[in-house]
């Protein structure tokens, strides 16, 4: 309990520091003093704050579903095809209705998510269980081609730009009205954590399912549905983001174990705090320029998940 508390400090920390790094110098005491300055906290710098806040935490419980639906520690939405299926309908629905509102790009999105998800799900059943790793190779490769598709359609298209802005992974464009579907995967990420105990019963297999009762096919619809809601909020609000679910549980996994009860708390203000921490690191490396969140989180998440795969697990008692 003591570390949680100390993890809720810490975030908190760094949310306050979040809303005062920026091009735009800001401090706390001009607060009390300049209008202008409670404006640029309420259009831009809470926004944004509040954008990778949800970014990250759902990111990361969608990750732990996934897992459980995959029974393998080394997937997530970015690295098997989610993210990419996300992005494939953003293309779709640019070609054919460039002036559709973005509920129905957030519809079109969520499809092709659902249909890439489930379509590598289908795959992973057919790999060798005894082989985990294969899995994630299988699903790089499996999202590789689905991102190749979208390049080639969009260069002959002429939309090889647009794509880029829609699918890299930043915050400098998120301002008030700008973000506020993503409270949408906030949502999902809450209605898997009331299916907390049923994903764990899933994790145990099919068989193991069905004998503890469980609607095996209802729950892995839901979870299928979740993950691809997410993924496409995600990717069409601000970009891809990687690793997030995929390290996160990793770490919360190694150190609680697997009760997604007791579990998922601790991952959604994990995967909050890992966003967070990329987002303040992109605006100060450079700045006063800006660069991807996503660039950041590439690089640690790439760094954490080898040394996740030498490490030896350790569960908490």
């Amino acid at each position: 309990m003591g570390k949680i508390v100390l993890g809720v400090v810490a975030l908190l920390a760094l949310s306050g520091v979040s809303l005062f790094i920026g091009v735009i110098d800001l401090r706390p005491a001009a607060l009390l003093q300049d209008p202008e300055a409670l404006q640029l906290i309420a259009v831009s710098r809470a926004p944004r704050l509040f954008a990778v806040l949800i970014t990250g935490a759902s990111l990361a419980v969608a990750g732990t579903v996934l897992q459980m639906l995959m029974r393998n520690r080394f997937v997530e939405p970015m690295t098997v095809g989610s993210g990419e299926g996300a992005a494939l309908g953003i293309l779709l629905v640019t070609l054919f209705a460039p002036t559709a509102s973005l509920f129905a790009k957030i519809a079109m999105a969520s499809a092709t998510a659902f249909a890439s998800t489930a379509g590598f799900l289908l795959i992973a059943r057919r790999l060798p269980p005894t082989q985990p790793y294969m899995v994630a190779l299988v699903g790089l490769v499996y999202g590789g081609v689905i991102g190749a598709g979208v390049t080639f359609v969009a260069y002959q298209n002429d939309l090889l730009q647009m794509i880029g802005v829609w699918v890299t992974g930043e915050f400098s464009g998120v301002l008030q009205g700008r973000y506020e579907t993503l409270w949408l995967a906030a949502i999902a990420a809450v209605l898997c954590f009331v299916a907390a105990d049923q994903f764990s019963i899933l994790g145990l297999g099919h068989a193991a399912s069905i004998n503890l009762g469980l609607n095996y096919r209802q729950v892995m619809l839901f979870g299928l549905l979740a993950v691809s809601l997410v993924s496409a909020l995600t990717v069409v609000s601000v970009g891809i983001i990687p690793f997030v679910g995929l390290i996160v549980p990793n770490i919360v996994s190694r150190m609680m174990g697997d009760n997604l009860r007791r579990t998922l708390p601790v991952i959604a203000m994990m995967g909050a705090g890992l966003v967070l921490v990329a987002d303040i690191v992109a605006r100060v490396l450079r700045y006063p320029f800006e660069m991807p969140s996503a660039t950041v989180l590439g690089v640690v998440g790439a760094v954490v998940f080898i040394w996740l795969l030498y490490r030896p697990a350790r569960h908490a008692p």
